[in-house]
């Protein structure tokens, strides 16, 4: 059931419109639809209803009236009966007042907050449910002056909103300024619309005649805003708008906060191109702003006196523009000012020093570079945002969307760049999220289909890269896809010496948006890089220098400078994996180099699983060889097949990760083996931190061998003094770990173990860090056992990271001890037989499974008893 009283009062059932019947029924019928949903009170629709003279049984005659009208409408229940009055048992949306209402003031809210075509949209649907004047036949004099009210603000309303939108129409304004002629704000409406179209001297008219209407009709004079709308005109200005968006905006707060906070009177938003400059600079500037897009111009004054609706006249465009900005308090929008970057400083500043009321939002891939900018950089968005941006867009075209962990992948992968995540989202009409993730790798022909209405640039992911590209200089173009190749970023001394420009080209390039500098690194967005890596690499002077770097880092990292290289490796990573896999292909004799440099570096970051994928690779493309680089390399790809290549070298060892490959592949020495020329090359070594591990090692087996604790730790001491010397943190931390196994003090074994975590934390190194909290537990067992199994998850955890599977398979032994202790025999099982499906290869995990299966053994016997 839908009711009408915006013009004669009607009732549509589903089957089609209902016969109310005489005036009485239908006036009834307004006063209740007036107030759907509500109680009306007897006596006023006993007063609506018979006016001053009221029948004698006034009461009677309303029941009589309701009855009809419930006869009428075919449904009893539709009028409900109260003490205190009738309901008309309808939603308030099913009359057309109550409709039009809600949307004209949806509408008005939409236009103070500042998008006109929201509001024009709003408003016009409102107005479309008049059919007439207001309960145009019944009698309710009162009701349809009020509603009509409504009409007319509503009407004025929409005619400001096409007033924004640069479309009013003069006539339509007309009849309404005739039916209304004293409205100021109509009249003001009439002298703006008669301005956008030109008719300048028309609109001034119209101020002369509004102002003699309002002298002779009220003796008073035009008010301030209609004479600020007269000088408006008099100057020849009209603004555009700021475009409404048709989408939501999301995420961004800090940046809208930041904006906010800002008292700059020029603040320029950087960033590159599809970050979402523009549309955070609609949503920073609020109503009122002039917007001029300077993307299709070649003129930066001519297109901003466009954008005020100003005509150019002898004066210069620049002196025009101060004319008509000097008294104005205002925010001038200048979006998209990087390919006339020039002209738009110049503007800026002239503007800026002579209005001082004028404030400036530019936005640019490169700042403007003048006296008093305030910059604001569009980051990418972060994953929480690019994922919400994702999913909204994903559902205008797909409703049935729903999130998945390919939408976290597809948001990553595209950097977080806003424009090409909504290329990507508009790809689910007929993709799924892990077809797109899958095809990602050739992004430029997938994320082609955009929204057909935007500026070319817009519409295509290639077009949005190729806009910043075609801006650069030769020199720059050349300097960019250079550093495309680098995976990783890179620093300023690899630009140098690969790519081989100044650093003046490098700073163009951070200017322009094209590079990211952070930390002291330079890097690409993944799209701009695979954009640029199309015109240029590098890859052989890129391999070249990454391997002279890992030659020159190797010893560094058994010194004292081996935090800094070991963060300056870390920081290469990408880089040096980049540089094996060229060389793997394309010279496996300097991978395997390459491999041998870095493998020392691998093991101290806990990169072995990473890395054994490489590394067999490389195996099959070099010859058998018994060389200490091929044992390196067996020992990453097949370590199950390195035995015989350790004892077969006999030195001198240049990469003494050599020898911690034996040591974990091997095991301590049997004193009742004869001894292996490795053996006497390794102990008869001049260098310091071979001969501090061979301390240690020595003072271990020592004290296994003979039980001679004093010596053993005489022997430690000495090994901890060599490393302590060299500034070696990883050799201090594994001397520690021996000193706090062999003390007989409970208090002193844990403050060793301490402090060689302490030495491994400075270094990073994952595996050690996960293998000592792991003994720290152990150590704590007997002294606080519910730190003890703290120490054991974080062992756990930071060990299945490292992909350390003797260490787990500890950690839940360790766990399992405390089931037990706790009376838990079922749980302390689980945790152990876990832990033996940890174990496979190598003397440590044969060393864990012996103590697995003691464990497990003394569980089982203390069931049975």
């Amino acid at each position: 059931m839908h009711i009408g009283i915006l013009g004669p009062v009607e009732a549509h059932s589903p089957d089609g419109k209902i016969a109310v019947g005489g005036p009485r029924p239908r006036t009834l019928l307004a006063l209740l639809a007036i107030r759907a949903g509500e109680i009306v009170p007897l006596g006023r629709l006993v007063d609506e209803l018979y006016g001053s003279e009221p029948p004698s049984d006034a009461a009677n005659a309303l029941q009589g009236q309701v009855s009809r009208l419930r006869r009428a409408l075919g449904d009893a229940s539709l009028i409900e009966f109260h003490p205190a009055g009738y309901l008309l048992a309808l939603p308030a949306s099913q009359v057309d007042a109550h409709r039009f209402v809600a949307l004209a003031t949806d509408g008005r809210q939409a236009l103070e907050q500042g998008d006109p075509q929201a509001a024009e949209s709003l408003l016009s649907e409102a107005l479309r449910l008049w059919r007439g004047p207001a309960l145009a036949d019944v009698a309710l004099a009162d009701h349809t002056t009020r509603l009509e009210q409504q009409r007319s603000a509503a009407a004025g309303s929409l005619v400001a909103a096409r007033i924004r939108l640069g479309k009013a129409d003069v006539a339509e304004i007309g009849d309404l300024v005739r039916q209304n002629p004293l409205d100021e704000r109509l009249r003001g409406y009439l002298m703006q619309a008669l301005n956008q179209q030109g008719r300048q001297a028309e609109a001034l008219q119209a101020f002369e005649d509004a102002r003699a209407l309002l002298a002779d009709e009220l003796g008073t004079d035009p008010s301030p805003e209609l004479r600020a709308v007269h000088l408006q005109v008099l100057r020849g200005q009209t603004h555009r708008e700021l475009p409404a968006q048709l989408t939501s905006f999301v995420g961004r707060q800090e940046e809208l906060t930041r904006i906010a906070s800002l008292s700059a009177r020029l603040i320029t938003l950087t960033g590159p191109g599809g970050a979402g400059k523009t549309r955070l600079a609609l949503q920073a500037a609020g109503p009122g702003a002039i917007f001029v897009d300077l993307a299709p111009a070649k003129d930066v004054a001519a297109a901003t006196l466009q954008a005020l609706g100003l005509k150019e006249t002898v004066l210069e465009p620049e002196d025009r523009l101060t004319l008509a900005l000097r008294e104005r308090d205002t925010l001038l929008v200048l979006d998209n000012c990087e390919h006339l970057i020039v002209q738009a400083a110049q503007l800026a500043q002239h503007l800026l020093s002579t209005c001082p009321s004028v404030r400036i939002l530019a936005t640019s891939r490169e700042a403007l570079g003048i006296t008093g900018e305030t910059l604001c950089p569009v980051p990418p968005l972060d994953p929480e945002q690019s994922v919400a941006l994702f999913a909204d867009r994903a559902r205008l075209v797909n409703p049935a969307f729903v999130r998945d962990r390919h939408t976290i992948d597809i948001c990553r992968e595209l950097d977080g760049l806003p424009l090409a995540i909504e290329l990507a989202a508009a790809r689910t009409r007929t993709l799924t999220t892990e077809e797109i993730a899958a095809r990602l790798n050739d992004r430029f022909r997938l994320l082609t289909k955009g929204n057909r209405a935007a500026a070319p640039r817009h519409q295509t992911l290639r077009a949005v890269v190729e806009w910043s590209w075609d801006l650069l200089t030769e020199d720059e173009r050349d300097l960019a896809a250079c550093l495309a190749t680098f995976s990783g970023g890179a620093s300023l001394e690899a630009v140098e010496e690969v790519c081989r420009h100044d650093i003046g080209t490098l700073e163009a390039l951070v200017d322009k948006s094209l590079v990211e500098a952070a930390d002291g690194r330079y890097r690409m967005l993944e799209t701009i890089r695979e954009f640029c890596s199309e015109h240029k690499r590098v890859d052989a002077l890129h391999a070249t220098y990454f391997q002279e770097l890992a030659r020159r880092a190797d010893p560094e990292l058994r010194r004292r400078d081996q935090v800094r290289w070991f963060t300056r490796l870390t920081a290469e990573h990408a880089n040096l994996m980049q540089a094996l896999e060229w060389t793997t292909s394309f010279a496996p004799e300097q991978a395997l180099r390459l491999v041998s440099d870095l493998a020392w570096y691998w093991y101290l970051k806990g990169s072995r699983t990473e890395v054994r994928g490489a590394a067999r690779r490389l195996l099959d493309r070099v010859p058998e060889q018994s060389t200490e680089e091929y044992t390196v390399l067996l020992a990453l790809a097949e370590p199950e097949h390195v035995q015989e290549k350790l004892l077969a070298l006999c030195g001198p060892i240049k990469q003494p990760f050599v020898l911690i490959a034996w040591a974990m592949l091997s095991g301590p020495p049997d004193p009742s083996e004869p001894r292996t020329a490795l053996q006497d090359e390794v102990e008869n070594s001049e260098d310091p931190w071979i001969q501090g591990l061979i301390g240690f090692s020595n003072a271990y087996t020592t004290w296994a061998a003979s039980g001679d604790r004093a010596v053993a730790i005489e022997q430690s001491r000495e090994a901890l003094r060599r490393f302590q010397d060299l500034g070696e943190r990883w050799g201090s931390a594994q001397v520690l770990d021996v000193l706090a196994t062999m003390t007989e003090d409970p208090a002193e074994a844990l403050a060793l173990t301490d402090q060689a975590l302490q030495a491994v934390a400075e270094l990073g190194a994952v595996e050690e860090l996960a293998e000592l909290r792991g003994r720290r537990a152990d150590r704590l067992l007997d002294i606080d056992q519910d730190q003890a199994e703290r120490d054991y998850l974080q062992a756990l955890e930071m060990a299945a990271q490292a992909g350390l599977a003797a260490t787990r398979a500890l950690a839940n032994a360790g766990l399992a001890k405390i089931a037990q202790r706790r009376g838990d025999p079922a749980r302390a099982e689980e945790l152990l037989l876990a832990a033996q499906q940890e174990l496979g290869f190598g003397w440590m995990h044969t060393a864990a499974k012996q103590q697995v299966d003691e464990a497990l053994s003394e569980l089982w016997r203390s069931r049975e008893v």
